[in-house]
C-alpha cells in the first residue's frame, strides 16, 4: 500500500481508503472480515458519512486499539432519525449527533470533522456566518477534531470554501465524467442521462481551479464517487463504455491535491478489486487509452498527467513540469510552495530539446514542447 500527504494535516492516508456505504444494514460479522482485509493489506482511513450508531460501534470496536494509526473521517450535520440518515443544520442536532458519534466509536476525537454535503452558495454562507462553523472552531481548540472539512459536489461552493483559510481537507466527487459538468446545485445533474447527450470537450474550468487551488493551499482531497456510483464499471457509463476500478482509481490520484480514494465497497470481492491497484500494472491502470475511444467526450489539447509523453530523453518529469505550469497559470503568479516543488526536480523543463517523441506519444495532443517553453520562462529554468 502507498500513502500520501493529506494536505498540510500532517496526516499520511493510503492510497485507497473506505467509504461506509458498503457497510450499512451488514452484519457485524461481514464488517469484521471487511476490516480484517483492510487492515491487513494497509488500508488505515475511513470516511463515514452516516451516521448510523451500529455501524460506528462495530467501527470504534475493530480500530480502538490502533486509534492513533486509524485515520477517522467524520461527517457534522449528519443525524440517525426514524432508523435512517438525514441531513441537518440544526445545531442542537448536530452537537447531539457528534457526540453521540464519539461516544459510539468509543474515541474522543475524530481526525477530520467533515461539515456535510454543502452544495449551495446559500448554504455555505450560513454555515460560515453561523454556529455550525463556530462549533466546528470549538471542536478543533477542544481537541474533539483535528482538522475541519468539508464534502461537496458543486466546484463553485467548494472553491469559495477552499478560499476561505477555514477548511483543510475537501471531499469531493472525482471521476472523468463529473469532471466534464460545471458546477450545479442539483447533485442529480452529475449522473442524470441528459447531462451527457451533447458532446463534452475537456474539464469544466471550474474543476481544473478547485483542483489546482487546493493543491496550492495545501488542502487535501478525499474522494468520493470514483466509479460514479458503479455507473463508470458498467456500459450504461455516462461515458458509453465500461472503465475499470483501476483505471477510475487511477484518474482521481493522479489529479492534484487528491490523497485518497474512499472505495465504495459492498463486497470482499468490490474490496479486492479495488486494492488490485496497488499491484497492477501501469497499463492496466491506464485510462487514457479508453477515452480515446469515447464517442462523445473528448479531452483534446489537454493535458491529463496520464504519463503517455514519457520517458523523455532527457529525464523531465513532464506530467509534473505541466501541474507545476498550471498551478502558477492558474494564480497569476509563482506561489513559493510550487516553486519549491518544481526546483526539487531533479530535470527542468529547460533542458527540453524539443526532440517532439513526447507530443509523438500523447493520446491528446498536447501542445508539450510548448509548455516546457513556458515552464522554463516562467520558472527561469
Amino acid at each position: 500500500m502507498k500513502y500520501r500527504k493529506l494536505g498540510k494535516t500532517g496526516l499520511e492516508v493510503s492510497e485507497i481508503g473506505l467509504g461506509c456505504e458498503g457497510f450499512l444494514e451488514k452484519e457485524e460479522s461481514f464488517v469484521k472480515e471487511m476490516f480484517a482485509l483492510a487492515l491487513e493489506q494497509g488500508i488505515n482511513c475511513m470516511d463515514m458519512y452516516s451516521p448510523n450508531p451500529e455501524l460506528h460501534k462495530r467501527v470504534g470496536n475493530i480500530i480502538h486499539h490502533q486509534r492513533e494509526k486509524f485515520v477517522l473521517q467524520g461527517h457534522l450535520c449528519t443525524i440517525w432519525q426514524n432508523e435512517q440518515y438525514k441531513a441537518t443544520r440544526n445545531i442542537k442536532e448536530v452537537k447531539t449527533a457528534f457526540e453521540t458519534m464519539l461516544k459510539n466509536l468509543n474515541t474522543d476525537y475524530i481526525d477530520i470533522g467533515m461539515i456535510h454535503y454543502v452544495d449551495s452558495l446559500k448554504t455555505w454562507k450560513q454555515i460560515v456566518e453561523g454556529e455550525i462553523m463556530e462549533y466546528a472552531l470549538e471542536l478543533k481548540k477542544q481537541g474533539k477534531i483535528n482538522h475541519i472539512g468539508l464534502s461537496s459536489h458543486n466546484p463553485i461552493v467548494a472553491l469559495e470554501a477552499v478560499n476561505s483559510g477555514l477548511i483543510e481537507v475537501l471531499m469531493f466527487s472525482v471521476n472523468p465524467c463529473y469532471d466534464l459538468l460545471p458546477g450545479d446545485e442539483d447533485v442529480e445533474t452529475l449522473w442524470a442521462e441528459s447531462s451527457y447527450q451533447k458532446p463534452l470537450f475537456n474539464l469544466d474550468p471550474q474543476r481544473e481551479k478547485l483542483y489546482e487551488t487546493c493543491q496550492r493551499l495545501g488542502v487535501g482531497i478525499t474522494v468520493m464517487k470514483v466509479f460514479g456510483g458503479g455507473d463508470l464499471l458498467s456500459n450504461y457509463s455516462p461515458a458509453g463504455k465500461a472503465m475499470t476500478s483501476s483505471q477510475c482509481i487511477h484518474y482521481a490520484l493522479t489529479r492534484p491535491a487528491v490523497a485518497t480514494v474512499f472505495s465504495g465497497v459492498r463486497s470482499i470481492e468490490d474490496l479486492k478489486k479495488s486494492l488490485y491497484y496497488e499491484s497492477a500494472k501501469e497499463e492496466e491502470k491506464d485510462y487514457a487509452t479508453i477515452f480515446s475511444t469515447f464517442d462523445k467526450i473528448s479531452w483534446q489539447g489537454h493535458c491529463m498527467y496520464c504519463g503517455h509523453c514519457a520517458p523523455c530523453p532527457k529525464g523531465i518529469d513532464i506530467a509534473s513540469v505541466t501541474k507545476f505550469l498550471n498551478l502558477a497559470k492558474a494564480q497569476g503568479e509563482i506561489p513559493e510552495t510550487v516553486f519549491q516543488h518544481y526546483m526539487a526536480l531533479d530535470v527542468k523543463a529547460g533542458d527540453c530539446i524539443a526532440c517532439g517523441a513526447c507530443e509523438k506519444r500523447c493520446p491528446f495532443g498536447v501542445s508539450i514542447i510548448e509548455n516546457m517553453k513556458q515552464a522554463k520562462v516562467l520558472f527561469r529554468k
